[in-house]
């Protein structure tokens, strides 16, 4: 949970900026986005597996 103090003298403006970084850094926005609609799990265990082998072959020649 994402919780935002309004400071003295702070515009709205202001506050909805720093709320939006928030929510950006905390991975709210990504795991909504993640969430949208349903995946089934054959096709989140292939993107996983994708990401280890781009993961591996990235430390491999670096």
């Amino acid at each position: 949970m994402v919780k935002l103090t309004v400071r003295d003298k702070e515009s709205i403006q202001e506050a909805v900026r720093r709320f939006r970084k928030l929510v950006e850094r905390s991975g709210i926005k990504k795991e909504m986005r993640r969430k949208e609609f349903y995946e089934k799990p054959s096709e989140t265990n292939r993107r996983a597996r994708l990401r280890s082998e781009r993961r591996a072959r990235r430390s491999q020649t670096g």
